[in-house]
């Protein structure tokens, strides 16, 4: 089987973690022998929340590490080191739970130039997701931040938005950006929280498949009040049944 990286985008606030949440959920669901890797490479670090747990340290911590190492040895012999520990060091921030691995990446970069150490970590991280069937990650509103940051391809990318004409308007300018970078084989978009049918002639998506509509989950609202986690949802609830439709569309089953 070939590996799936699957990229969730949109703007904030519209429901992008809760549904790359449910992703990991479903993938649990229909592959529960599957090794699959949950990637929070969205700065307010919602995906851990969403999942139900917490993370002991991001990549950006360890980006930080290697920089301040480099900064401090004028030989940067330190940091050399570290970036050759780097591998260990992402597997070690890790969060294995029974069905899932979760990581972290963690804040944007700092002032400065760090393009070495940046694409040296990316490398480690396409290397240790290689182990992986199934690889979700929750970006941020930008796709080329995936491609920065995080990996060094995707074949799905799931775009989200609201009825919202600024919701749609993002989603279409990241898909233009995918389509420059060329970093994607399969593109769709889900609309979210989408209550009235009759708004769906109204909305523009560009050239982009509509993969589904997802009305607003009162269950979803509830537990997320609670601290509850996505994936105690239920399997045939309004989130569930919409993001399994969006999936399976693209392929992704």
């Amino acid at each position: 089987m070939d590996q799936v990286i699957l990229a969730v985008a949109g703007k904030g606030g519209v429901g992008k973690t809760s549904i790359a949440a449910m992703a990991v959920a479903q993938l649990i669901r229909d592959h529960p022998e599957a090794k699959i890797l949950a990637i929070d490479a969205d700065p307010a670090v919602g995906l851990e929340t969403a999942l139900g747990i917490t993370h002991r340290c991001t990549v950006d911590d360890i980006r930080k590490q290697i920089v301040a190492a480099g900064q401090a040895d004028p030989e940067k012999k330190q940091a050399i080191a570290l970036l050759g520990e780097s591998r260990y060091r992402i597997l070690d921030a890790m969060v294995e739970e029974d069905r899932f691995a979760f990581l972290a990446i963690g804040r944007p970069e700092a002032a400065g130039c760090y393009c070495s150490v940046n694409a040296c970590l990316r490398a480690v991280i396409s290397a240790c997701s290689a182990g992986f069937d199934y690889v979700v990650i929750d970006g941020e509103a930008g796709v080329e931040q995936i491609n920065r940051r995080v990996m060094e391809k995707v074949t799905h990318l799931l775009l989200v938005t609201d009825p919202s004409r600024k919701g749609t308007q993002v989603v279409k300018t990241v898909k233009q950006v995918a389509d420059e970078l060329t970093m994607y084989e399969t593109c769709g978009a889900v609309v979210n929280r989408m209550n009235d049918e009759q708004l769906l002639g109204l909305i523009d998506l560009g050239d982009i498949p509509l993969l589904t509509c997802i009305p607003d989950d009162q269950v979803l609202a509830l537990s997320d009040v609670k601290g509850g986690s996505v994936l105690e949802l239920p399997e045939d609830g309004i989130l569930a049944s919409g993001v399994r439709r969006a999936l399976y569309a693209m392929g992704i089953n």
